[in-house]
Parts: structure tokens; C-alpha cells; sequence
């Protein structure tokens, strides 16, 4: 049997299937690579261009050529094929392949946390692709020990860890009552001028080479805090994946239950160890898992979730992950239209979702804006990557940067070890800018 999915190839029902043609997928990129990844991370400007890498390419884009999937992103979602679909005389590609391949129209950008808030999207007026990050070609090295000591810049934490470890404290009461089941609840540091965010793009990309990259302009976020300012730009180097189409091939990667690492390798194993073990943090991964897997069936024939997790690594964590893949029922329904029906997950958000929300706006003391929501792209064929917005930090027009990190709480939590996690995951960015150890 073949089918239009696949271009005459056996038409793959079953996602173990789906699995195999993913695999062999990612070895033939979509036009001829005729630049080097590293020339685009060199080209990326803030205010200028979106930057934005994982292992399936890189891709650069400049100019505004149209804004769309304007009003509310999560409705929106719905109609940007269609509105891509409209400007299929543009001709984005520039130093991607060969002249005059045809390329499907791509929009690009960031995505509040909230999606009943307008998104900041557009089809740029050209675009350079390549494959991966060049750094990625090694395996992650081991974080390197900081001396003892505080960062070079000080940082004021809002909430303050003693505040942040009381809201956890507060989370839990509510959680064991039986009012929720998980609230994830962040803090974010503030850190006066100048950052330079392409200094800090640079420095992630050499530390995190296998992590969604990330450079964007997160234009005006309708109702966000001083901490979210208009104009601003959004540097990051995400280890989630919350949506990815190619094709009718449709995988989330959800990270949920993590753990420090150690530059001493005996240690580092056995954190990883212990973290496979943990029936608390496996707890809190098999809500994610199964929200996720619950919101994506219906728009799939087929959906693969594997029983148990397995382990991941950035320079500064190890996380509990799971590879949902599943084979699309319907072509046209696009990577964005996905994504907004997956977010907010239980990683981010907490479930019940409209409870965990609530509790959220309650013991959070700042808007989100564009952290822990969503930056990648989509083109008028359908197919997209998006990346959760964790791991990242906001950066104004005069430098001030503002870093984002949370914890998942569950009945089980531990206030200190909560405070711990989002000081861990705080040095992603505090490294590569520079920070020290004391966050």
C-alpha cells in the first residue's frame, strides 16, 4: 500500500514504523545545505533575525515579509496554514539550496505562555538553513567546577529563595488536600546590564550543542510585567521539545523528574542513577506523559509511548524523557494547530491544568510572558518544530537580562530540594553569561 504521506514509499500505520522512516528521515535535509551551520550562528543579529537550531537543521530569517497567526496564538493556531498557504509566490531562500527549489513559505517566532495572549509570528523575508550545530558533533562534555564565590554580576532572585521554597511549601499543602496533583512554579532572576545576547548565544551553543537553540524577537507581549519588555529579545538553549511534524510523522519529547549534575563523573553517575529510581520524580514525569499522550490521540492513527523513560543530559542536568511518536490522521493539520492543542503540558503548567494555572498566578509573583512558552516554526506544508521556552533569558534593549528557572512540585516535594533544582537549572544561562554558582 503507498500513500501521498510518503511519496510511494509503504504507507507506515503503526508508529514503531513511523520510527524507523524518522530515523532515516533526518539524514536527507529538505534542500541541498549549501551553508555551514556555524556561518549562521555567526550571522545572527538581535533585533535583526531569528536564530534557531536543533538536530534536525538550523535555520536563520530575516526581514518581515507578513505578521500572522495574529489575536490569540492558541486560536490562531488553527488558520496559519491557510495564511502561509496565501503567499506561496514568496521566495524566502537564500543560500539554502539550489536556486529556484521550491521551499514551503515559513513562518517563525515566539509564542507566550499563555496562548489566549497574541503570539509574536511572522514570515521573514529570507531565510538561510543548514544542518545542525556545528558544536554538535562531540558528546556533552561534563559542566566544569566553578571555584567558590558568587558570579561576576549580582542578580536579584524574585521570588527570593526563602519565599520561593515557602510557595513550594504552600503548593504542597494544596497538593496533599487533593486540590491539584502537580503546579510547576518558577522563579527569575533579574541581572542588571549589558548582556550581550549574541555573546550568550554563541557561549550556549558551545555548551549545550544538542539543545534547541535559540535567538528571537519576542515582540510585544500584551499584558506582560517590566520583566517581559516589548522590544526585547529571548535567548535559550531548550532540551524540550513539545511538538515536531514532519510530514505525518508527529513526536513530542517530553522532560519531567530531573537531577544536578556533578564535574566529579563517580558522582555524576550515581545522580543519574538515582534519579531513574525515583518513584517521586517518576511520578511526576507519568503526568506529563499522559496528558501529552491523551491530547495528541485524537489527531493521530497510531501513537507510540513508550513504558518507561529514559535518561538525558545537558551541561548542567540530567532529566527523565519519553519520545511520544505518532503517525498524523489528517495532512492538513499543522505542526502550530498541534502544539497548541498539546500546550500548556504538565512540565510547565502542572495538572489539572486550569487548577494548576490558577494556582500559579497565585503563588507566582511576576507574568511569565514568553518563558516557558514556545519558539520554533512552521511552514505551509504543515510540517514545524517547537521547543519549550525553558532554559533561557529575556534580554532589553539596555542589557538588563532576566533568567528563568522552575520546579515541578507533587505531593512529594521538598521545598530546599525544589530551591536547589531551579538554582541548578539557572546556571544553564549563569554559566555561559557568566553568573557563578550562587543562584
Amino acid at each position: 500500500m503507498t500513500c501521498t504521506w510518503t511519496a510511494g514509499r509503504p504507507c507506515a500505520r503503526d508508529p514503531s514504523t513511523a520510527r524507523e522512516l524518522c530515523a532515516t528521515s533526518k539524514e536527507a535535509p529538505l534542500l541541498p545545505l549549501l551553508t555551514e551551520s556555524a556561518d549562521l550562528l555567526a550571522d545572527y543579529r538581535p533585533g535583526r533575525s531569528f536564530y534557531f537550531a536543533s538536530d534536525r537543521g538550523t535555520l536563520l530569517a530575516e526581514g518581515t515579509a507578513a505578521t500572522v497567526a495574529t489575536g490569540p496564538w492558541g486560536e490562531a493556531a488553527a488558520g496559519l496554514r491557510a495564511e502561509l498557504a496565501a503567499l506561496h509566490t514568496l521566495d524566502q531562500v537564500d543560500g539554502a539550496g539550489v536556486p529556484g527549489t521550491p521551499r514551503p513559505v515559513v513562518a517563525v517566532g515566539v509564542l507566550p505562555f499563555d496562548s489566549d495572549r497574541p503570539g509574536h509570528l511572522v514570515v521573514p523575508a529570507r531565510i538561510q538553513e543548514s544542518g545542525p550545530n556545528a558544536a554538535a558533533r562531540g558528546p556533552v562534555a561534563l559542566p566544569a567546577a566553578v571555584p567558590g564565590g558568587g558570579g561576576a554580576r549580582p542578580a536579584r532572585s524574585l521570588p527570593n529563595p526563602a519565599d520561593y521554597a515557602d510557595g513550594v511549601a504552600r503548593a504542597v499543602e494544596r497538593i496533599r488536600a487533593g486540590e491539584l496533583d502537580k503546579v510547576v512554579l518558577a522563579r527569575v532572576l533579574r541581572v542588571p546590564g549589558p548582556v550581550d545576547a549574541v555573546h550568550l548565544l554563541r557561549r550556549l551553543a558551545a555548551r549545550d550543542p544538542h539543545a534547541y537553540l535559540f535567538g528571537a524577537e519576542t515582540g510585544p507581549v500584551a499584558g506582560a510585567s517590566a520583566f517581559q519588555a516589548p522590544g526585547s529579545t529571548l535567548v535559550g538553549a531548550s532540551p524540550e521539545l513539545l511538538l515536531s511534524r514532519r510530514g505525518p510523522l508527529v513526536v513530542s519529547n517530553p522532560l519531567a523528574g530531573s537531577a544536578a549534575r556533578s564535574p566529579d563523573p563517580v558522582e555524576d553517575r550515581r545522580r543519574a542513577a538515582a534519579l531513574l529510581a525515583s518513584s517521586k520524580d517518576a511520578y511526576e514525569h507519568a503526568l506529563v506523559v499522559r496528558a501529552i499522550a491523551e491530547r495528541l490521540r485524537p489527531f493521530c492513527l497510531g501513537l507510540d509511548v513508550p513504558a518507561a523513560p529514559s535518561l538525558i543530559r545537558t551541561a548542567t542536568m540530567w532529566h527523565l524523557s519519553t519520545r511520544i511518536s505518532g503517525w498524523l490522521a489528517d495532512p492538513d493539520v499543522s505542526a502550530l494547530r498541534l502544539a497548541a492543542a498539546v500546550h500548556p503540558t504538565p512540565a510547565v503548567c502542572g495538572w489539572p491544568t486550569t487548577t494548576a494555572r490558577r494556582v500559579i498566578g497565585e503563588l507566582e509573583p511576576f507574568d511569565r510572558g514568553c518563558y516557558t512558552g514556545l519558539v520554533g516554526w512552521c511552514d505551509a506544508s504543515g510540517d514545524g518544530e517547537w521547543a519549550l521556552a525553558i532554559r533561557c533569558a529575556q534580554i532589553t534593549e539596555d542589557g538588563a537580562m532576566s533568567v528563568y528557572a522552575g520546579a515541578g512540585i507533587v505531593a512529594a516535594s521538598d521545598p530546599s530540594a525544589e530551591l536547589a533544582e531551579t538554582s541548578a537549572k539557572l546556571r544553564t544561562i549563569g554559566a555561559a553569561a557568566g553568573l557563578g554558582e550562587d543562584l
